[in-house]
Order: C-alpha cells, then sequence, then structure tokens
C-alpha cells in the first residue's frame, strides 16, 4: 500500500493542511504545579510542529474541572501567557496547532478542588483510580495513585458554568495564539458523562433521551463557535468506549446524533477515537464511523492503533480525511519522517510518561 495518501494536502474547515498526519492529545504533565504551561512545552511540541496539524493536550477551562498533577489550563492571563509560549514555537517552526479544551466532570479528585467533591451529571463514580497530587516532600519518581469519588450531581447553575467556561476557553486559545480549537468530548470526561447513558441517569432536560442528553454538548458548541469561526473548530469524540465506567445504550445513534448537531453547528472536523486494534482504548465490536458519516459531512480524524500503512489505506478508501497519532509521537518527535521513510517507530519509555521533565519527553532522538 502507497503512503502517498498521508501526504497530500486536505482542508479542515477553513484551515489547510500540508499532510493528512494529526498529532492526537497526549496528556504529558510538564506544566508547573499550578497548571502553566512551560518553555520546556514550547520546545516539545515544536520538535512535532511537521505534522499537519498539532492537537493540544488537554487543557481544562476551569479549575473545577482540573484533576491532573501538572497539566496545563487556561483559564488565567498566566497560562494564556504560557501558550503563548507554545503557539510561538510551533508557528516558528511552520506548523498549526488546536487547543484541546477540556473539563474533567467526575473524574476529577476532592485533592485537586480543595477537598470539593467533583461534578459530574449523576451521582455515579468513575471506575478505577488517577495520579493524585504529589505529597509535599515527596521526591519519589511515581505519583499516588486515588480511587474515583462519587460526583455531586449537576445543577442548572453548574452546567452554566461549564458552558460558559469553554466560552471563556476558546477566547483565552485564540488571545494565546492557537490556529483553532478542539473541544474533548471523548474519554469519560465531563461531555461524554452527559452523552452517553451509563453515566447519565438524569430526569430533568439533560438527560433521559438521547435529545437531551446531548443538549450540553450543543450548548458548548454554540458558545465555542460564536467566539471562534466554526471552520477553526474541531469535536473529539469516543461514543465506544467504556473506559472509566462509560458506556452506552446505542453507541450508532449517538454517534448519528453527535454527527447531526455538528453538522448543525457548521465545525471543521470531527475526531473519532475508534481503534482498528484494541490498545489504550478496545477496538468496537460494532464501529460507529458509517454512521457518523451519514450526519456529517465535514472532515473525519479518525484514531487508534494506526500506522503509516493502515492510515494511508484508510484515507484511500475514503475513511477518513486524516488520522491522528498519539502515543507513537512519545518516542517519535520525528514521526513524520519515519512514516515517510519507513524507518520503524522508536518504542517509548511509559515510565517517564507523565514525569521526567526532559527525560522521556524532549530527549527522544530523531532516527
Amino acid at each position: 500500500m502507497s503512503i502517498d495518501p498521508l501526504f497530500s494536502p486536505v482542508m479542515l474547515g477553513t484551515l489547510e493542511l500540508p499532510n493528512r498526519i494529526v498529532m492526537a492529545p497526549l496528556t504529558r504533565a510538564r506544566a508547573t504545579e499550578a497548571h502553566v504551561p512551560t518553555a520546556l512545552m514550547a520546545r516539545y511540541y515544536a520538535q512535532r510542529a511537521d505534522c499537519g496539524l498539532i492537537v493540544s493536550e488537554a487543557t481544562a477551562v476551569d479549575p473545577l474541572g482540573m484533576g491532573w498533577f501538572r497539566a496545563p489550563g487556561i483559564w488565567t492571563a498566566e497560562m494564556v501567557d504560557g501558550w503563548r509560549l507554545v503557539t510561538d514555537a510551533v508557528h516558528a517552526a511552520g506548523g498549526r496547532i488546536f487547543a484541546q479544551l477540556w473539563h474533567m466532570g467526575r473524574l476529577v479528585l476532592p485533592d485537586y478542588i480543595g477537598g470539593e467533591l467533583p461534578i459530574g451529571p449523576s451521582p455515579i463514580a468513575g471506575e478505577g483510580e488517577t495520579f493524585a497530587p504529589r505529597p509535599a516532600g515527596d521526591t519519589s519518581l511515581f505519583l499516588p495513585m486515588k480511587p474515583y469519588v462519587v460526583p455531586r450531581q449537576m445543577n442548572e447553575e453548574d452546567i452554566a458554568r461549564v458552558v460558559a467556561s469553554y466560552g471563556s476557553g476558546a477566547d483565552n486559545a485564540l488571545a494565546a495564539g492557537f490556529d483553532g480549537v478542539e473541544i474533548h468530548g471523548a474519554n469519560g470526561y465531563i461531555i461524554d458523562q452527559f452523552l452517553q447513558s451509563k453515566t447519565n441517569q438524569r430526569t430533568d432536560a439533560y438527560g433521559g433521551s438521547l435529545a437531551n442528553r446531548i443538549r450540553l454538548l450543543r450548548e458548548i458548541l454554540e458558545v465555542v463557535t460564536s467566539r471562534v469561526a466554526p471552520g477553526r473548530v474541531g469535536l473529539r469524540i469516543s461514543p465506544t468506549s467504556a473506559r472509566k465506567g462509560m458506556g452506552d445504550e446505542d453507541p450508532g445513534a449517538l454517534a448519528e446524533m453527535i454527527g447531526e448537531v455538528a453538522a448543525d453547528s457548521g465545525i471543521a472536523y470531527v475526531h473519532l477515537i475508534e481503534p482498528i486494534a484494541s490498545g489504550f482504548v478496545d477496538k468496537p465490536e460494532h464501529p460507529v464511523m458509517t454512521r457518523l458519516r451519514t450526519k456529517f459531512t465535514g472532515a473525519i480524524i479518525q484514531n487508534g492503533s494506526f500506522d503509516g500503512d493502515t492510515a494511508a489505506e484508510f484515507i484511500a478508501n475514503g475513511q477518513a480525511d486524516a488520522i491522528s497519532f498519539g502515543r507513537p509521537y512519545i518516542a517519535n518527535p520525528d514521526l513524520v519522517d519515519r512514516i515517510r521513510t519507513g524507518v520503524p517507530f522508536a518504542p517509548a519509555n511509559f515510565d517517564y510518561a507523565y514525569v521526567g521533565e526532559e527525560r522521556g519527553y524532549t530527549d527522544y532522538p530523531l532516527s
């Protein structure tokens, strides 16, 4: 299979990409403990700027939605200034970068928000555990882990705050020099929690029917596209993923409804996590790509266990307009050249995925 399809230009909304290789969002936890992006992050992203588009690591729009140690935020002027270091470096290297706007909802530990309960659509805890903040004086390599807690069910005021925070996050992304934004509606975070039937047990206008469960996404799309031109907005989704205790009664119908709402908003693309082999996310038994396509005619970015050959095949067959690579980008800053020349991907050292400063972050060699 020729890899040429990966290296043809493509329009994502109003943005032209020189190739169809997208760097997927990858939380790497190299911001400050106050969640401010750093010069080290600017170096990391600039190393990878030859792809068609970089989507930044998940970036919290509100302190109540931040539950990762040293993940970046975008709700203060200092954070905007930090992100400007990153966008300037990417642009100087000839790249394009979108900010992924994020709120973790029920997956925030009380440790991150002054001991308060996190918020969610329903009082149902996420499954499993997550990184907790590093205790004072702790110099060990690995972060402590704690289980998720039962969140406080959101009221209308909470919902209005979340929607408004996506609007201010979009404003701040533009102020920071991003070329556009991607709304994080995947991986069990707050939008996904409202979308999927297992985690949304509400009986009001935001729960029950699929039309109600998608209301929060519709409102967030409306506020974000009022701040950022729709042709510079994307949406990431994972309707078939069951990670962290997610699940939906009919993922295909959910994908269709998401596609319809995305089409109504005029956004540039939908970024679908639907692996072709099980890995970080399981391969779905019943893929939803075809059903999404029936409602959304904009660009589709596919994600999940691709290599150069399978990515080119999907594009050649019209199954995607671009392919995003996540974990391969950890150890391969030169991923584009490796795909072009057939050089195997280098393995990542996952001991340093979320810790280590430069080690395991900006020190991976070129091929």
